[in-house]
């Protein structure tokens, strides 16, 4: 009996050293198929001449003559930087490195809004990095508001097929006429088409883009069951290879137009490559939404009793 009994004790210790490396090694199991990497075909930019700090100026250290920046979050404040132009479609990236160790209610984002302008039916379009729990790995969350407040947002989260705190990796942002896509190391994970059939669905107004990271105990880690640990702070997060091109919005312009008569097809206003997405990067989405996304406000029923007319 006492031999049976080591023997059910040792299954159940294995079982739990599975779980926990399986818990925490998720990202080992997938490899991405190959795509093409957008993230070489436009220049990088200076973060010290293009971007201003945007809050926690203490916690924000520009690094290599101004190429990166570490962002850090404790319990003082949390640290952003905000983009000097405000731009009308483009395309956006990061190189980001994460806060590695115990990381639950801290929250990297890397965004384009402009709610500083129309605070009440404000744009927005959101890479948000969650933090995790010894149970779990850092979350992607990517979000689309049009004309609205934050209940009219459009979540859709992924784990990630890599540990994205031991290096940097690129996030980044199409946004044009024709379609938001949010891509992870090139490989698109969600597109989010502009279609005349909903038009107020769809962000329109030019945006800044930022950079930061700060405290979301309330909500960011399930729901707000894990605040934000300052035990382990400060959380210090690494921006690099910042990438800003499209149509920078000239505020003393009475018409806003950047189309040209005849754009390159690396134009990622006009350019005829970002219309739709290519085989080689609809193949590559549709195993990332298959692997590795795990919430769509489209399925969520207890949020959206109708289902939203992009979903149908």
């Amino acid at each position: 009996m006492a031999f049976l009994q080591e023997i059910v004790v040792l299954g159940l210790l294995v079982l739990c050293m599975t779980a926990a490396v399986s818990s925490h090694s998720r990202h080992s199991r997938y490899t991405p198929p190959n795509v093409m990497r957008l993230t070489d075909a436009f220049s990088h930019v200076s973060i010290g001449q293009e971007y201003s700090t945007f809050f926690g100026g203490s916690n924000t250290k520009l690094l290599n003559n101004g190429s990166s920046a570490n962002l850090a979050l404790d319990k003082s404040s949390g640290s952003g930087l905000a983009s000097r132009n405000k731009y009308y479609y483009g395309f956006f990236s990061a190189a980001i490195k994460l806060p590695s160790g115990l990381s639950p209610g801290v929250v990297v984002a890397f965004y384009l809004s402009n709610a500083d302008n129309y605070p009440h039916n404000h744009d927005e379009i959101d890479i948000e990095l969650l933090g995790h729990d010894m149970r779990n790995d850092w979350v992607l969350q990517t979000n689309v508001y049009a004309n609205g407040s934050t209940g009219t947002g459009r979540e859709e989260k992924f784990y990630l097929w890599f540990d994205p705190t031991e290096q940097h990796h690129h996030y980044s942002i199409i946004w044009n006429s024709h379609h938001i896509v949010f891509l992870v190391d090139n490989v698109p994970v969600r597109e989010f088409a502009h279609s005349s059939s909903y038009p107020s669905v769809y962000p329109s107004k030019p945006m800044s883009l930022y950079a930061t990271i700060w405290d979301g105990s309330q909500w960011a880690t399930h729901g707000g069951k894990y605040p934000v640990n300052y035990k382990y702070a400060p959380f210090v997060v690494s921006f690099a290879e910042m990438e800003m091109t499209g149509c920078i919005f000239n505020q003393t312009a009475l018409v806003t137009s950047c189309s040209k008569a005849n754009p390159s097809s690396l134009d990622p206003v006009d350019g005829p490559e970002f219309v739709r997405l290519s085989n080689e990067q609809s193949v590559a989405m549709d195993w990332a939404r298959r692997k590795l996304m795990f919430y769509s406000y489209c399925n969520d029923r207890s949020r959206f009793k109708a289902m939203p007319p992009e979903c149908k």
